[in-house]
């Protein structure tokens, strides 16, 4: 069953009268709470799900923490995001509540960002403040609240099986689409929450923005993590983690020291630029070792990588994973496109095991990695193991 939130005849299926949301009732008697983070892609939710006669309310998550982030324009859920969500709340008359989850925020959130970095990994906060708090906690919100669905501003498309079952798919703007950061939605969560953007792409989004006269229709899209302004994610974790920052070896992958670091945290795997080694062929960042404290530098080709082992799996189609593997399409990075793999059942451990079909570049422990199956998205989990040629 699909729907669409600008459709504005019912859908009838089985004789059963169904609202562009997909529930069996009229829009008037269907409670929607839609999560306000003050930008234009939420606003515009909220907007069009009001004109179209549901009892909308909005929820606003204060997010920022302690005086550690810095707040600023176009951030997601500090002070004057919080103030934006308020003002698009009164426009279009609609009760609006600003919620205070900083406590809740830093130890989902903030503290697994320090504390993964410190491990040589490349966390993703985005995908965990998804899983923990905006799909945990105010989803139980909106039920407490009796709603009978949660929408966000988020692109990607939401179809419901004839059971009401919710899956998932890429959203129709390439560009916009956002399941790589929703892989850990729940199949419970995937059932109770709703995408309206899914079908549109950000300049149709703006257009209603201009049309419903909110103030936000040309308020930028935030760049950055929410807590790290400037993209400077090293001092948020350095006062998380005072000492964090603990000077080491750079060493080639053939064991000579080339230089020395100011701690593991300013690197990335991938990373080419500002190494600190120079005068040499181009070296990027193969490895980080925690342990000896080493950044592990080598040629471009100690980068390729062919096998994926994968924790934390989140599994979303209504078919299991066949014993001799399953031909998917993976998204190891935010930023590429999904490539061929074979995807292999979760063992005993509760790993699963991702044979590409050819090589990718800088793959990083503790980035996402995605199945699709055309543009459905079948589910992802964590990167735990990235073999390189040297492993």
């Amino acid at each position: 069953m699909l729907y669409s939130p600008i459709m504005t005849e019912k859908i009838k299926i089985n004789m059963v009268s169904f609202n562009s949301l997909g529930i069996a009732k009229s829009p008037k008697d269907t409670r929607v709470v839609v999560a306000m983070s003050g930008g234009v892609d939420s606003s515009v939710v909220a907007a069009i799900l009001k004109d179209e006669g549901y009892d909308v309310v909005g929820i606003t998550l204060q997010l920022y923490d302690h005086g550690l982030a810095v707040q600023k324009k176009g951030a997601c859920c500090a002070g004057q995001d919080i103030h934006d969500a308020r003002r698009v709340a009164e426009a279009i008359a609609i009760p609006h509540y600003v919620l205070d989850y900083e406590s809740r925020f830093k130890d989902s959130v903030m503290e697994n960002f320090a504390d993964s970095y410190i491990r040589g990994e490349t966390p993703i906060p985005c995908v965990r403040c998804n899983q923990e708090v905006k799909f945990k906690d105010l989803l139980q919100t909106a039920r407490d609240l009796g709603a009978d669905v949660l929408a966000t501003g988020h692109y990607v498309q939401h179809q419901l099986s004839d059971e009401g079952r919710g899956k998932m798919f890429r959203a129709v703007d390439d560009n916009r689409d956002q399941s790589y950061f929703l892989f850990a939605t729940t199949q419970e969560q995937l059932d109770y929450l709703r995408f309206p953007l899914g079908g549109m792409h950000k300049d149709e989004v703006r257009k209603f923005a201009e049309k419903y006269g909110l103030q936000v229709a040309d308020k930028p899209d935030s760049q950055d993590i929410c807590f790290v302004p400037q993209g400077n994610y090293a001092s948020v974790i350095e006062r998380l983690r005072p000492g964090a920052s603990e000077a080491g070896d750079i060493v080639h992958i053939n064991g000579d020291i080339l230089g020395q670091h100011k701690g593991i945290i300013h690197y990335t795997i991938g990373q080419r630029k500002g190494i600190g080694i120079g005068g040499r062929d181009p070296l990027y960042v193969i490895k980080l070792d925690p342990d000896l404290r080493h950044v592990i530098v080598g040629p471009k080709e100690a980068l390729e990588i062919s096998e994926l082992v994968i924790r934390e799996v989140n599994w979303l189609s209504e078919n299991d994973i066949p014993v001799g593997g399953l031909d998917i399409m993976v998204k190891v990075r935010s930023t590429r496109p999904p490539v061929p793999a074979v995807l292999y059942p979760v063992n005993e451990k509760g790993m699963a095991h991702i044979k590409l079909h050819k090589a990718e570049y800088g793959i990083s422990t503790g980035q996402a990695a995605v199945f699709y199956e055309d543009d459905r998205v079948l589910g992802g989990g964590w990167i735990a193991e990235a073999k390189t040629c040297f492993s």
